[in-house]
């Protein structure tokens, strides 16, 4: 009988945020989901195209939320690549929430781009990643042999 694979809880989050993204990515480049898609630009704040009407997006900002997506499933695969992909992405989309906060919409700089939709989106993915990361990863990979410990006698 073959060994049975185990998937610990951090993988499965993984798997899920990483489909999310992926799904995100996606659904942005479809016309009827993504408004106004004739507007795309790959980059910068002129953009007119807004994900579900309401998430200004580019063909970069697509392209990096497939990136994410990818990334999740692969590191899915083990427990601490999974963990450090929450922790790490999480803090990536924190990032980005700072970014959008500190640029102005209307600035050359805003290339993402990113509005107060696309902010308050990047903070709760970046935080629920984080959280995910730290609550779900707990403090030691189960996924090795534990050491044998002797009890102490005397």
């Amino acid at each position: 009988m073959p060994k049975r694979r185990t998937c610990m809880a951090v993988q499965g989050a993984a798997v899920f945020v990483g489909a999310a993204l992926l799904a995100l990515g996606i659904v942005g480049f479809l016309p009827g989901v993504t408004q106004h898609l004739d507007e795309l630009t790959w980059a910068g704040n002129h953009t007119g195209a807004e994900l579900f009407g309401a998430f200004a997006v580019s063909g970069l900002h697509n392209a990096i939320h497939l990136a994410a997506g990818i990334l999740g499933l692969v590191f899915a695969r083990t427990y601490a690549a999974s963990r450090a992909y929450l922790l790490f992405g999480g803090l990536a989309f924190l990032a980005l929430w700072g970014y959008g906060l500190l640029i102005d919409d209307a600035s050359s700089a805003n290339i993402v781009p990113v509005s107060a939709a696309n902010n308050w989106l990047h903070l709760g993915t970046g935080a629920v990643m984080v959280l995910l990361g730290l609550t779900l990863g707990g403090q030691h990979d189960p996924t090795r042999p534990r050491r044998k410990f002797k009890a102490r006698t005397g």
